[in-house]
């Protein structure tokens, strides 16, 4: 196993920026940038073994700091996914948020977490190549209060499995929920759209939206909705459905409640390409997944010259619930200083040979 550094370009604002490509002895890899702590490439073998990229993303730095960059790849905070009309209470004071999302608050604000240069350690652990990614976002940034200590360790084992863990300390009494924006194509990256992918979540439940994909507080069953995917089965069969929560999404932009106790690793979602025979297994300590299958995606030009389009990625994003500060029923999104917010997610990957 190895890392290696190279510069990956200059900011407008004039910071360097590094890319750090984690390899593994088999050949598989993946490769991070500081910009954003982006997760820039990902090579997993089909059932042939021919290495392919799974992630979309850019191939420039101007790229990724272009405003019709989707997050790709990125690393999201100071809240990920939304807060209703971009602002909350904390011990009777409201706090005002950047309204970058129509009147209301998405992924951490106009810059966030996935729009500034991160520091980076990259180092060999016992389990893999890893990168160690730091950021210190100020009292005050985007609206939230306290200075904020984030750390991301990103690692890639011999086994297939991308390690991320997210750790986080506060001088002053706020919010965070923290997640990793990545778009796969199990199928490669350009390759199309991911409606013929077969997925299975967790879940039993979901936190219902409005049409502007704001959790409405209301919790509910998936049983009889196209929501269900407590059994493997085609994004396409919930896309292609007139199910209001579907309509409300664009499709399928929805928290799953996944089953089992918060705060420890369990199973999370499966999703099967059967062209190539590539799955991924995600396994989390978070209590939900924001399952997004690309509705607002438009035609952008990615890596290697390939077209991405409507569609041609999904996000599985752990988190805590969207809209949490907001619903005092919700999971608590609250960090008080001395505490840690710590939370690990696992991308696991394999090929499962039977399927055609």
């Amino acid at each position: 196993m190895s890392i290696v550094v190279k510069p990956f370009g200059t900011t407008h604002e004039g910071q360097d920026v590094f890319s750090y490509t984690l390899n593994q002895e088999d050949g598989t890899f993946c490769t991070l940038i500081s910009y954003g702590g982006a997760l820039q490439r990902l090579l997993m073998p089909d059932r042939d073994g021919q290495l392919q990229d799974i992630v979309l993303g850019y191939d420039h730095l101007p790229e990724y700091e272009r405003d019709k960059n989707p997050y790709h790849g990125a690393l999201i905070g100071r809240f990920a996914n939304r807060i209703a009309e971009a602002a909350f209470q904390l011990d009777g004071k409201t706090w005002q948020l950047a309204n970058n999302d129509g009147p209301h608050h998405l992924h951490g604000g106009v810059r966030g977490f996935s729009r500034v240069v991160w520091q980076a350690d990259p180092f060999l652990s016992e389990n893999g190549p890893a990168v160690r990614f730091y950021y210190q976002s100020a009292d005050g940034e985007e609206g939230y209060p306290g200075n904020l200590e984030v750390t991301v360790t990103v690692t890639l084992t011999a086994d297939h499995a991308l390690v991320l863990d997210f750790d986080a300390q506060t001088d002053r009494k706020t919010i965070v929920n923290l997640t990793n924006h990545s778009y796969f194509n199990l199928a490669g990256q350009g390759s199309g759209c991911i409606a013929g992918h077969l997925m299975q979540i967790e879940a039993d439940r979901v936190t219902a939206i409005d049409d502007a994909c704001i959790p409405t507080g209301e919790i509910i069953p998936v049983a009889g909705t196209a929501l269900d995917f407590r059994s493997l089965r085609r994004i396409s069969d919930a896309l292609d459905s007139q199910d209001p929560q579907i309509i409300a999404g664009k499709g399928c932009d929805h928290n799953y409640i996944i089953r089992g106790e918060p705060g420890r690793l369990r199973p999370c979602a499966r999703v099967e390409e059967p062209g190539s025979g590539r799955v991924m297994i995600v396994e989390t300590s978070q209590p939900g997944v924001q399952f997004y299958s690309g509705n607002f995606m438009k035609k952008d030009q990615g890596k290697e010259g390939v077209q991405y389009d409507w569609r041609d990625g999904f996000c599985l994003e752990t988190q805590n619930f969207p809209n949490a500060p907001r619903l005092s029923h919700f999971p608590c999104a609250v960090l008080e200083p001395g505490e840690r917010y710590r939370h690990t997610t696992v991308y696991r990957f394999s090929v499962d040979s039977d399927q055609s």
